[in-house]
């Protein structure tokens, strides 16, 4: 089995449920992620193009979410590695809130009047 297989499945295992084995948790869990994946994919490919650009920069600031959650993990671990990854997390989830309002920004300015 590879290692990041055994990892998740560790992972899955930590927290079972009442009754339910590591392996069928781990079922469960990539089920759900997969379904989410293919629903997100299947929204995302239905907006129409002329809309795509602002509903994605804008959408960008749900990430604000993902840097709430970094920051709750990487508060609890109490390793050096696992602070050290909660921060790259943090770090990468602010880029991208910024770089969703950035985008935006620049949008925006594209239906402002030309100055002459």
């Amino acid at each position: 089995m590879p290692a990041m297989l055994t990892t998740l499945i560790a992972d899955a295992a930590a927290l079972p449920a009442a009754g339910e084995d590591p392996y069928s948790r781990f079922v469960r869990l990539l089920t759900v992620f997969l379904l989410a994946m293919w629903v997100g994919f299947e929204v995302i490919t239905k907006v129409p193009q002329r809309l795509h650009t602002p509903l994605t920069s804008g959408s960008n600031a749900i990430s604000g979410v993902t840097a709430v959650g970094a920051l709750v993990v990487t508060a609890s671990l109490a390793s050096t590695a696992g602070t050290a990854i909660g921060f790259i997390a943090t770090t990468l989830a602010m880029v991208n809130v910024v770089g969703g309002f950035v985008v935006t920004a620049r949008m925006l300015q594209m239906f402002n009047p030309k100055k002459k």
